[in-house]
């Protein structure tokens, strides 16, 4: 390991080999149509972070079921989108030899009220931390609607990869269906997907053997998976860790690490870390040492990665074997070949807040500031890294009020 870089090719377990060592993690965007399929600005966007130089691209959440959407213009993949404009998506995304994969979701209770008035999910327990009067209490999932749940991924997947996708990424993290049903605190079901470790692990693992079982053992299926919930009564990390082991024991291709939920907002703001970590840069590389002894799976660290140095050195540790990067892609989206040409390289984030704690968790304003700057690259323009915050919410507010119209003229 002491040679790697983020210069290094990565081969797959498919044997597909990863040009360089970037991974773009996920990001939500908002730049679907009405119809929810993909619009051009999208796939601006993406062949501009192909061109940037990511070996690894995966899509911002696509969601299984447009009944139940995340946010007013996530991307809807199933029997009633427009493949073509797939198509022409995962062909913009692979210019300049990126491969790229869509990250597959159900948002299970993150379902913002206005947009439907009953979510479901593993059980019948609302969000907290100031959420309740934008998230609805949910209803617990029949286990009906949990096989077709099931299907509706299955069903995505195929379309994925028919429509030139290299793989796909199981959204696992951040309090989304996959992270409620594996969570002790938001799954409290009394039958065989609730209760112990293993039957709350029970939805992800079928998930994924149908998804294998119907695209074979040679298609890339990968997982964006907590760490830990960071809540109290929460998935945690020892939990995390056999989940990594058991995934890995059935085939997982790729495994991302992440962190947090809608109530810990760790994956956009991030953690309290000790000084040795802050050094070190990211936020799960600990974690990630510790999942190393368990699995020979490939491993993606995301979150806080800003030099050239940094990243090499991750590497070289053998910690991860990818590095995720998300939000400075949103303001550097050729990051990838500026670390790649200069080994002094680094990248700095400001932070962001309206002067109103309150309102900055309301409208997440650490996705939605970076959102607006997806918006520009995908209009052509530059992004504004002196955007002002209140304009970014601002462009929040405008657009929920646009949806919350069109969904009562509907």
């Amino acid at each position: 390991m002491n040679d790697v870089s983020v210069a290094s090719p990565f081969t797959l377990r498919n044997g597909e080999v990863l040009k360089n060592r970037f991974f773009k993690s996920a990001m939500s965007e908002q730049l679907a149509d009405q119809v929810h399929n993909p619009t051009r600005s999208l796939l601006r966007l993406y062949e501009i972070w192909a061109k940037g130089g990511t070996g690894l691209i995966v899509t911002g959440n696509v969601m299984v079921d447009r009944e139940q959407l995340g946010e007013p213009r996530n991307v809807v993949l199933d029997d009633a989108s427009d493949l073509e404009m797939f198509r022409r998506w995962a062909q913009a995304a692979s210019a300049n030899g990126a491969q790229v994969w869509m990250q597959l979701n159900h948002p299970g209770k993150q379902v913002p009220n206005f947009i439907h008035k009953e979510p479901v999910a593993p059980s019948p327990i609302a969000l907290e931390g100031g959420l309740e009067k934008n998230f609805n209490k949910p209803r617990a999932l029949a286990e009906r609607e949990i096989i077709e749940v099931i299907g509706k991924f299955v069903k995505a997947a195929v379309l994925a990869k028919k429509a030139g996708f290299n793989g796909v990424q199981l959204h696992g993290a951040h309090g989304y269906l996959i992270s409620q049903f594996l969570s002790p605190r938001h799954n409290q079901r009394q039958d065989k997907w609730g209760g112990s470790l293993e039957n709350r692990m029970r939805f992800v693992v079928s998930i994924y053997e149908a998804i294998r079982k119907e695209l074979g053992p040679k298609f890339p299926i990968g997982i964006k998976l907590n760490s830990a919930d960071f809540s109290k009564g929460g998935f945690s990390e020892e939990d995390s860790l056999r989940v990594v082991q058991k995934l890995g024991e059935i085939g997982i291709d790729l495994i991302e690490i992440s962190g947090g939920t809608y109530e810990q907002t760790a994956m956009a703001d991030g953690i309290e870390q000790k000084d040795s970590t802050i050094k070190r840069e990211a936020y799960f590389l600990e974690y990630a040492e510790n999942a190393r002894k368990l699995t020979d799976v490939p491993l993606v660290v995301t979150g806080g990665f800003r030099s050239t140095k940094g990243m090499n050195a991750a590497l070289v540790s053998g910690a991860t074997d990818l590095i995720g990067v998300a939000r400075p892609l949103a303001i550097e989206p050729d990051l990838p070949n500026k670390a790649i040409s200069d080994e002094d390289y680094r990248v700095s984030l400001r932070e962001l807040t309206t002067g109103f704690r309150k309102l900055d968790k309301m409208i997440l304003l650490n996705m939605s500031w970076y959102e607006a700057q997806l918006a520009r690259l995908g209009r052509g323009k530059r992004p504004d890294v002196n955007l002002s915050e209140w304009k970014a919410a601002f462009q929040v507010f405008w657009l929920l009020g646009v949806f919350a119209f069109k969904k009562r003229r509907a």
